[in-house]
């Protein structure tokens, strides 16, 4: 589901001593487990000191302003109090060794006037060009939000007619490759099933890439509409089998998935990875216990963690209102002891400034539709053929509790076409692992397991005979 997301600020100053040494362009590499960002702060001198901006090309931000910083003896040192971001480096000579700092956890970075590429990643499975299918760039349109959405269909052959798939990506903001953690898993995917006769559709989320539209006014159902309107595209292609169009949803795709179904006729069959069963607070405060006991958490933390978080999810799930939901979570942390407060608090940001952090963060459109959900729902709704795969070490959707659910509601739907496999030994990105741990996923040169994408193919074929 939606992992941690690092928004990357900065600043920069210096002290008269070293003047012109410092300003210009700086450039680096964030890496966060295994996500590559390159970061430019852009440095120019004032009259009271310094001003500078930072650019992420990798999010594609660019000119943020930069606030508190100090430099003294070499040791440079930049905060930003309201998301939580601490910098500290040492200038030695045209370079910065330091480290960046936020949410308690800390990623070496370096900074050099000297432009730095990204470190090439091992990933033996991803394809390269040229690719021995056919692969179009398209978009086609979301007319009811009034956006284009831009992605990639492959064709085993440029002529004929296939049967087809529309991937759809899991929580936060994600390319049509659902690029994370330096893999590629829907390219993956795509590559694999398309050697194998099946066209694929991926696209971009809205807002993100190529795509228009806003992700962070979003919510799961808006995310719905955008794979619906890919679903009618499709049948607009003369090299598409009308009837044999189905739709491949991971995690919180697996959540969408059954929304388009049981708004459209024209969905064959879903295949759902890592997809929720039970209700989405209790999946997030099962996602919680288990991170946390992988990473070490103390029993008396992990209970305080739930607690603080299950006080917060009520909250969201009472209330209609946005304004009211920050209104009562301000409230209601402010009750809570300040060392109580689970998100490691950076020692230089007051309490006050830390809840608006936490107030933010929870208090969005997304999670406010995602802490309501019941995907079990919509699930007894769905009458085509699914099936359900989990990997046995996912902690971030847990594979008993939500395999069980998806069956059982499906089963109460009076849908008897579903097939359930827990596979062993893999992680919710599905691959091959040790502890199941999100820390894991960048570490791991697989992208994804051979044996999951022969049990999605072997399915597929099944049911476009």
């Amino acid at each position: 589901m939606r992992k941690i997301v690092f928004v990357i600020f900065a600043c920069f100053v210096s002290s008269t001593i070293l003047g012109q040494e410092i300003e210009g362009q700086w450039n680096g590499v964030l890496n966060v487990h295994g996500t590559q960002l390159r970061i430019v702060f852009h440095i120019s001198k004032t009259d009271n000191g310094y001003n500078s901006t930072m650019d992420s090309p990798d999010q594609g931000l660019k000119g943020i302003p930069v606030t508190s910083t100090i430099f003294e003896d070499s040791i440079l040192r930049l905060g930003i109090s309201k998301i939580g971001i601490e910098y500290i480096g040492i200038l030695r000579q045209n370079l910065i060794i330091g480290n960046f700092k936020q949410g308690g956890q800390s990623f070496s970075l370096n900074l050099s006037k000297e432009i730095i590429q990204k470190e090439k990643l091992k990933r033996p499975q991803e394809p390269t060009k040229p690719y021995s299918y056919y692969s179009e760039d398209i978009t086609f349109e979301n007319e009811k939000a009034g956006i284009s959405l831009a992605g990639t269909l492959t064709l085993p052959q440029k002529e004929g007619i296939f049967s087809a798939v529309i991937l759809i990506s899991g929580s936060g903001p994600q390319n049509r490759d659902e690029e994370i953690d330096g893999h590629k898993p829907f390219l993956v995917l795509t590559d694999y099933l398309t050697k194998n006769g099946i066209a694929v559709l991926r696209y971009d989320d809205r807002g993100t890439a190529l795509s228009k539209g806003d992700f962070e006014s979003a919510t799961s159902l808006d995310f719905s509409s955008d794979a619906e309107s890919a679903l009618k595209y499709l049948q607009t292609r003369k090299e598409i089998n009308k009837d044999k169009i189905g739709l491949i949803g991971h995690s919180e795709g697996g959540m969408i998935a059954p929304m388009v179904a049981t708004n459209s006729k024209h969905v064959a069959f879903i295949v759902l990875l890592a997809g929720p069963g039970i209700p989405c607070d209790q999946l997030l405060l099962l996602q919680l216990e288990l991170i946390g006991k992988a990473s070490g958490m103390s029993d008396e933390d992990l209970k305080k963690s739930k607690q603080f978080h299950k006080g917060a999810f009520e909250i969201v799930k009472k209330s209609e209102s946005l304004n009211q939901v920050k209104k009562d979570l301000r409230k209601y942390l402010k009750q809570i002891p300040k060392n109580d407060l689970i998100s490691e608090k950076p020692p230089e940001m007051s309490k006050k400034e830390y809840i608006e952090i936490l107030v933010n963060e929870i208090s969005t459109p997304w999670r406010q539709y995602f802490l309501k959900y019941n995907p079990a729902i919509l699930l007894e709704k769905v009458k085509c053929p699914i099936l359900a795969i989990n990997g046995e070490k996912d902690l971030q959707v847990s594979p008993k509790e939500n395999l069980d659910a998806i069956e059982r509601a499906l089963k109460n739907g009076g849908n008897m076409n579903v097939t359930i496999k827990e596979l062993p030994n893999l992680n919710h990105m599905f691959q091959e692992c040790t502890t199941g741990s999100p820390d894991e996923y960048s570490t791991i040169e697989q992208t994804i397991s051979l044996k999951v994408l022969t049990a999605i193919l072997d399915w597929i074929q099944m049911q476009t005979k």
